[in-house]
């Protein structure tokens, strides 16, 4: 039971009471879409059993079989403008009818434009763009541009971080669950302390003393390792929302200027304004020189992700770095267009940053009133509750995260559990301040039931 445990240990519990207890309640209707689903799809840890079957998204809301519907802060990290977002579906549809795919060696009006924006929302607008199916296949690609680049292979990446499911991308990642009977990985990936493990580690209050003492630990290994090509991380982690300070990220580049180094940002899942900016570098002041990015960038509708690179790294004209049949996804790409589109013609960063100072001031509130919450961590809509038995000691209360998981799922509302005692929640950033108010009533009221 304690393997069990210690692979589940990020996401959700698979084989708890709790979710046999879900399981057994279910509707008839559900429980046979739920067989129907394990008759035909592979088992895998966080994803099997499924929860319930659904028939519909739109908005910020999931609708299941039964007619039952879900405020949606989970999505899988990709629904920033929502599910069935107009701008999105039109787009999409109207590029189907025109170009719906664009075959390697020609290019397209859709593809320029794309990338275009993407790079327009960058600080320095000094970048080129990559397109590539997924997240995972996006991080593969960075790091091969960082060894042609650099003509070095090593790669520090941090303990606990995710890249995706890639043999690749599991190799730099730190998440144990991923790797289990994988046997041996890609050579050359090195593991550092991540600000966000090694911040309770030292039971400090100081974000700038871990950050020191981390950077201090990654600056001893490339010195004592050598030949390190890249280094990868999350600026601000997704699934848990650890927020280093500016002073981490602005010596994290010094360093990698110094020793010829090439810093790649995973923004995945926290993008497109998710984190309150467009880019979640944009908040530190510094710029990647590789960024890879995913999920949202489909609108909800496509998958599609991204690479931008810096364009004095623009030299590996005689390989082939990703060669992929949708190197410029037509659709892929009007849904890029859409998305973005969206975001600035709603104003979505003030609505975003707006919602995220309310949604601060109500938690802090139950922060004051149950001392089972051991943090509150919030970036736009990156927000994550930390559930402790003890501030003093911060032991994890997974249990009592695990209860409040199904009491929300109970009233309607979807979110994920991550590191077995965070609460987290990625609201889309068109959530609106009474369904804000209503996950954050049903939250108090499992406290109140489980305290």
């Amino acid at each position: 039971m304690q393997t069990q445990k210690h692979l589940n240990r990020e996401g959700d519990i698979n084989f708890s009471q709790l979710r046999e207890k879900w399981m057994n309640q279910l509707s008839v209707k559900s429980f046979e879409k739920v067989q129907l689903d394990e008759q035909v799809f592979m088992k895998q840890s966080m994803s099997t059993p499924c929860l319930n079957g659904i028939i519909d998204a739109d908005g910020c809301y999931l609708t299941d079989v039964n007619g039952k519907k879900y405020l949606d802060f989970h999505g899988n990290s990709l629904h920033q403008v929502g599910y069935k977002n107009p701008y999105v579906i039109d787009m999409i549809k109207r590029q189907a009818e025109e170009l719906p795919f664009i075959p390697r060696r020609f290019t397209a009006d859709i593809a320029i434009k794309a990338a275009q924006k993407l790079i327009h929302k960058t600080t320095s607008k000094g970048f080129k763009v990559l397109f590539t199916p997924s997240g995972s296949a996006g991080i593969g690609l960075a790091l091969k541009i960082a060894r042609k680049v650099t003509g070095k292979h090593k790669v520090i990446s941090m303990w606990e971080s995710f890249h995706g499911a890639g043999l690749d991308s599991i190799s730099v990642g730190g998440e144990f669950v991923f790797k289990k009977d994988m046997g041996p990985l890609m050579p050359g990936t090195l593991k550092a302390l991540p600000f966000n493990g090694y911040r309770n580690f030292l039971k400090t209050s100081s974000h700038e003393e871990v950050a020191r003492f981390c950077l201090d630990y990654l600056e001893y290994m490339i010195q004592n390792e050598g030949e390190i090509g890249a280094i990868l991380l999350e600026p601000i982690r997704a699934t848990d929302t650890h927020i280093p300070p500016k002073s981490y990220f602005k010596r994290l580049r010094e360093i990698c200027d110094v020793y010829e180094i090439l810093l790649i940002f995973d923004e995945i899942p926290t993008a497109l304004m998710r984190s309150g900016k467009f880019y979640v570098h944009q908040h530190f002041g510094i710029e990647p020189d590789i960024l890879v990015l995913g999920k949202g960038l489909g609108g909800a509708v496509i998958p599609q992700a991204a690479v931008l690179t810096k364009v004095e790294y623009d030299t590996a004209e005689d390989i082939s770095l990703g060669h992929y049949t949708h190197e410029k996804p037509a659709l892929g790409c009007a849904a890029i267009c859409a998305t973005i589109d969206y975001i600035d013609d709603f104003k979505l960063e003030n609505h975003c940053n707006e919602q995220s100072d309310f949604i601060k001031r109500e938690l802090n509130i139950l922060w004051k009133q149950y001392e089972c919450i051991g943090d509150i961590r919030i970036a736009g809509m990156l927000i994550s509750i930390e559930l402790v038995k003890s501030r003093e000691t911060k032991e994890k209360d997974e249990e009592l995260a695990e209860k409040l998981l199904y009491y929300c799922l109970e009233k309607g509302l979807s979110f994920k559990l991550s590191g077995g005692n965070c609460i987290t929640w990625h609201p889309p950033l068109i959530v609106t301040k009474d369904e804000l108010s209503f996950a954050i009533q049903l939250f108090a009221e499992g406290l109140r039931e489980f305290r």
